[in-house]
């Protein structure tokens, strides 16, 4: 597994490829967006600028890490060669879908795909190719190079030799990896997302504000961060997928999207990404809003 292939260069994409570049893999990291591929290892550069001023590595790792990154734009050139490959393109069943297949055409014969899906089906994913055993999801946390959680996700015809090599991988990575089964948004998004949903129906129907919702949830029950400001760290656009993904697998309305969220994600107002969401961070810093015209006047 000396050769890795990361599809897609966003958030997740270039903290994977960061990460396993950090331990000593050659990584491919493709996307068809060059700007976006120049953001991706600026970003990696920035982060890795932070773990030296913290002393958590050195220069010279810094160094190699940098060097052991290709960056490619023609996905069939970029996973020529690689033993492993993780898909961490957007969350849209369609797109991915249409990757595997390209993946299942263009790899070796043999080689893992591995998705960094949040909730969709790795079931529905590996019948796209001619090798669904080899097909298995690798959920990393975000910030990926800080994180320690791998949800490794199962298919209904994943091997289980590709899950051993797939947890044996991540504990080289000095991550902690949990297998689970391949069910709507698997166990971390199933039990998260009905929270920040239920946060999400606490401010529309103003039971309490932003900034008293988070409060109570972190002081109260120890949580880091509020469910509000979680959200628009992972994006409200990806809380409002993640939430149809769960509605749709289960048919329960106890899953159906808040309003509210969907009428943040209309209006583009997506959390940290877009300088707006349950917080202002149009400046720079987290700051509060009062109260977004959507509450005020009870949509």
């Amino acid at each position: 597994m000396k050769k890795i292939a990361v599809i897609g260069s966003g958030t997740m994409g270039n903290g994977i490829a960061h990460v396993f570049a950090q331990h000593g893999h050659e990584v491919s990291l493709i996307d068809i967006n060059e700007a976006a591929l120049l953001k991706a290892k600026e970003t990696i550069s920035k982060n890795l600028d932070r773990q030296v001023s913290k002393g958590l590595i050195t220069e010279e790792v810094k160094l190699n890490t940098l060097s052991n990154i290709k960056s490619f734009q023609d996905m069939k050139l970029g996973v020529a060669d690689v033993d492993f490959v993780i898909e961490a393109a957007t969350e849209n069943i369609d797109g991915k879908i249409k990757i595997f297949k390209q993946l299942d055409e263009y790899t070796k014969p043999g080689v893992i795909l591995a998705t960094n899906t949040s909730s969709i089906s790795i079931t529905k994913l590996a019948a796209a190719t001619q090798r669904p055993e080899l097909v298995i999801g690798m959920h990393f946390m975000n910030p990926v190079p800080v994180m320690k959680l791998v949800e490794i996700i199962e298919g209904f015809k994943t091997s289980r030799e590709v899950t051993k090599i797939t947890v044996d991988l991540c504990k080289k990575l000095d991550k902690i990896p949990v297998a689970v089964y391949d069910y709507p948004g698997f166990v971390a998004n199933r039990i998260l997302m009905p929270m920040i949903n239920e946060a999400a129906y606490t401010l529309y129907e103003n039971v309490a504000g932003v900034e008293a919702i988070d409060t109570i949830m972190k002081l109260g029950m120890s949580h880091p961060m509020g469910p509000l400001q979680l959200a628009d760290f992972i994006g409200i656009d990806v809380c409002l997928a993640i939430l149809n993904v769960l509605y749709e697998g289960f048919g329960n309305q106890k899953y159906a999207p808040c309003p509210l969220i969907s009428k943040m994600v209309t209006s583009g107002q997506l959390g940290v990404k877009s300088g707006m969401g349950f917080y202002d961070y149009s400046k720079g810093t987290k700051e509060l809003i009062v109260a977004p015209n959507f509450v005020k006047h009870g949509v």
